[in-house]
C-alpha cells in the first residue's frame, strides 16, 4: 500500500494545508468586519454543504454498487419535497430518513 513514513507526510501535509486555510480566514482578518456582499454569500454555506454530501449518496450510493435505485431517489424527493413545504430541515432530514427506510423495506 503505502510507506509509514510517507502516509505521516501526507498527513502532517494535510494538517498543515488545512491549518493555513482556516488562519488565512480568522487569523488574519478574523478581527476585522467583513465586506456586507461577503456575508451575504457566507450565509449560503450551510444550506449548500449538506446537499453537497448527500448527493452523491444518492446518485452513486455505495449499498448498490455505484447503481441509483428507486427508493433512495423516492427518498431525496420526499426530502425536497418535505423542506419546500414546511421550511424545517429536521422535518425534511426525518421524512427522508422514515422514507428511505419505508422504500428499502417495501424493495425487500
Amino acid at each position: 500500500m503505502i510507506e509509514t513514513p510517507t502516509l505521516w507526510f501526507v498527513i502532517a501535509c494535510l494538517g498543515l494545508g488545512s491549518f493555513a486555510l482556516r488562519f488565512v480566514f480568522l487569523g488574519m482578518i478574523g478581527d476585522r468586519p467583513l465586506p456586507p456582499w461577503v456575508l451575504r454569500h457566507l450565509r449560503y454555506t450551510a444550506v449548500a454543504v449538506l446537499p453537497g454530501l448527500v448527493a452523491p449518496m444518492v446518485a452513486w450510493p455505495a449499498a448498490t454498487g455505484g447503481q441509483p435505485d428507486a427508493p433512495r431517489l423516492a427518498a431525496a424527493l420526499i426530502t425536497i419535497g418535505v423542506g419546500l413545504a414546511t421550511r424545517n430541515v429536521l422535518a425534511a432530514i426525518g421524512s427522508g430518513a422514515a422514507g428511505l427506510y419505508f422504500g428499502l423495506y417495501l424493495a425487500g
